[in-house]
């Protein structure tokens, strides 16, 4: 008795990591309720981990009445103007840069070892300098944050620039392709995924690097907000400000994800 062959399934991209939102609630959930009991059972002294309604209050009372003559959506404001300011500043020079160091190793050997050099020094490091050339205005703050955000944004584009498939520049140039149209066509998109990858690793670090940025000489800002309360010992408030910058960052995540998945749907696709 003959029997006809199975059907041969057609091939779908693989999805490596599946979001699992179930998951993620359960574990915010167990987060937030040992946060809970910690504090309901005084595990340790409300002054290291404040009762959940103690932040709540502090996060009502500073939204409406302010912290310092000024209200959590100044402070908040502020912050995500100086985080916005120097990390647009970063994509906007050290994209391109990067791909001119991946393609040409001419402009590698000028700029490569510049940015390799000062990529390691900690923030706190040279921000004195920054405010003795630019003064304590937002000015030195964004210097900071965009020398901040500067190094993985060129880096990962570099990476993707030399991660080209030399078959593709191959085939391009193959059917007459111009070096120009060859990097237009074939290695920038294929860049694409890396540079955003990068830009998810520059907003972390961007927004890692703003209470550094609140220290000298700042009235207002989240991160300055949670350095002041320090210095009173509010640690309902500095856990507020902590989770108003979590929620922030993974906001400004989210939104290039989409961005993402926007300008380069092929991503993750076999």
């Amino acid at each position: 008795m003959n029997r006809t062959a199975p059907r041969p399934r057609p091939a779908r991209g693989r999805s490596w990591a599946r979001p699992e939102p179930a998951l993620t609630v359960l574990t915010v959930a167990a987060v937030v309720l040992a946060w809970y009991a910690i504090a309901r059972w005084r595990v340790v002294s409300e002054l290291f981990v404040p009762h959940p309604r103690a932040v709540w209050e502090a996060f009502v009372e500073i939204l409406v009445e302010g912290y310092r003559g000024g209200t959590l959506l100044r402070h908040l404001g502020d912050s995500l103007y100086r985080v916005l300011a120097g990390f647009l500043l970063a994509v906007v020079t050290a994209v391109p840069l990067g791909l001119a160091i991946g393609y040409s190793s001419r402009v590698q050997a000028v700029f490569d070892p510049l940015i390799e050099f000062y990529r390691p020094l900690p923030p706190l490091a040279y921000y004195t300098l920054l405010v003795i050339w630019l003064g304590i205005e937002d000015a030195s703050k964004i210097a900071l944050l965009y020398l901040a955000a500067f190094p993985p944004l060129a880096v990962s584009a570099m990476a993707g620039v030399r991660g080209v498939l030399a078959e593709r520049i191959q085939g391009a140039q193959s059917l007459g392709a111009s070096r120009w149209q060859v990097f237009r066509h074939v290695v920038l998109p294929s860049c694409l995924p890396d540079i955003f990858t990068g830009m998810r690793v520059s907003i972390g670090f961007t927004y890692t690097t703003l209470v550094a940025a609140e220290m000298v000489a700042a009235t207002s800002g989240v991160g300055w907000m949670v350095l002041d309360a320090s210095k009173f010992l509010r640690s309902d408030v500095i856990f507020m400000g902590n989770i108003v910058m979590g929620l922030t960052g993974l906001a400004l995540d989210r939104m290039i994800r989409v961005l993402e998945r926007r300008v380069v749907p092929w991503k993750g696709r076999a």
